[in-house]
C-alpha cells in the first residue's frame, strides 16, 4: 500500500499520520484543537532502533563496533526510522498499521510496525521491532512534541507533573554519566527512571489534562523551547545500545507502548 497521509477519527478526536514522513503522528486534535506542535519535524515521531543520543554514534554488538551518522554532532541521535518513508499496511477508522524495514546506515536486517489506535479519549502507540537474521541491540521510544499552549493562546503554559524515582546525572555531552541522582528542578532536557511504568500528565489550566503512560520505565523530559515540551516514554536511557541494550532476537522481538489519555477540564 501507499505511503499517503492517513486520518484516524474517534469521537471528536482526530489523529494524523504521515507514513512518508518517518511514521510520525503529524497531527493529534480534539474538538478541534491541535495538541501536537506542528511542522515537518515535529508532531511525533518514532525513535528506533534506538532512542536519544548514541555517544559519537559508536556501539558495540561482541566485538564489533558500529557508527552510526552523527546527525547532532559530536553524536547520533532518535534512530534512523524517523528519516524513512514507512508503507501502509492496513487503516480503519480508528486505526493504522505502518511498517518500516531497516535498512542502511543501521547495520542489521529487520522490520519495525507501528500500530496507532484512536480511541474517543486516548491514542495508544505500539511499537515491535523484529528480525529474521541476526540478532542485535535496539531501543524503541516516541517523541512527541506537545503544544505549550492551546490555539496560540497567550496565559498559563503546560504544567508538567510526575514523580520520577530518580534522574539520570547529565553529562557536558548531555548523555548520562551512569550515576543516579535526585530529581532536579526544571528546565530538563533529562532522562528518569520510574521503575512502576511511564506515568506524566500534562495539565494546559482549564482546557485539558493529558496522561502519558508507558510499561516502560524510562522517560525523558524536555521543555526548553518556548513552542513545545517533548514527554518521550522508551525502552532505555540515551546512550542505552552501549550501557543497556535490549535484545531482538529471530525469536524474540522487541516491543512497547505508550498510551495518551485525555480530559478535558
Amino acid at each position: 500500500m501507499s505511503n499517503e497521509p492517513i486520518t484516524l477519527t474517534a469521537g471528536d478526536a482526530e489523529a494524523t499520520v504521515l507514513p512518508g514522513n518517518g511514521g510520525r503522528i503529524g497531527g493529534l486534535r480534539v474538538g478541534g484543537t491541535e495538541l501536537l506542535r506542528q511542522g515537518e519535524r515535529y508532531g511525533s515521531f518514532p525513535m528506533v532502533p534506538w532512542c536519544g543520543r548514541i555517544r559519537e554514534g559508536r556501539f558495540q554488538d561482541g566485538a564489533v563496533v558500529h557508527r552510526m551518522p552523527l546527525n547532532s554532532p559530536p553524536h547520533a541521535i532518535h534512530g534512523t526510522a524517523r528519516d524513512g518513508a514507512w508503507r501502509t499496511a492496513r487503516v480503519a477508522g480508528d486505526e493504522a498499521v505502518i511498517t518500516y524495514d531497516l535498512v542502511d546506515p543501521w547495520p542489521y536486517s529487520g522490520r519495525v510496525t507501528q500500530v496507532i489506535a484512536l480511541a474517543e479519549d486516548a491514542l495508544t502507540l505500539t511499537m515491535s521491532v523484529e528480525t529474521y537474521d541476526s540478532s542485535f541491540p535496539a531501543q524503541i521510544g516516541w517523541h512527541p512534541w506537545f503544544n505549550r499552549t492551546l490555539d496560540g493562546a497567550d496565559g498559563a503554559g503546560v504544567v508538567i507533573g510526575f514523580d520520577p524515582a530518580w534522574q539520570e546525572e547529565r553529562g557536558e555531552d548531555h548523555l548520562p554519566t551512569g550515576n543516579r541522582i535526585d530529581p532536579q528542578p526544571g528546565p530538563w532536557d533529562d532522562c528518569f527512571g520510574m521503575p512502576d511504568g511511564v506515568d506524566v500528565t500534562l495539565t494546559w489550566p482549564g482546557r485539558l489534562e493529558l496522561k502519558v503512560t508507558s510499561p516502560e520505565r524510562w522517560v525523558v523530559v524536555y521543555d526548553e523551547q518556548e513552542a513545545a515540551v517533548c514527554v518521550e516514554p522508551q525502552t532505555g536511557p540515551p546512550n542505552g545500545l552501549n550501557t543497556l541494550p535490549r535484545l531482538v532476537t529471530p525469536l524474540e522481538p522487541l516491543e512497547a507502548t505508550t498510551t495518551w489519555s485525555w480530559r478535558r477540564l
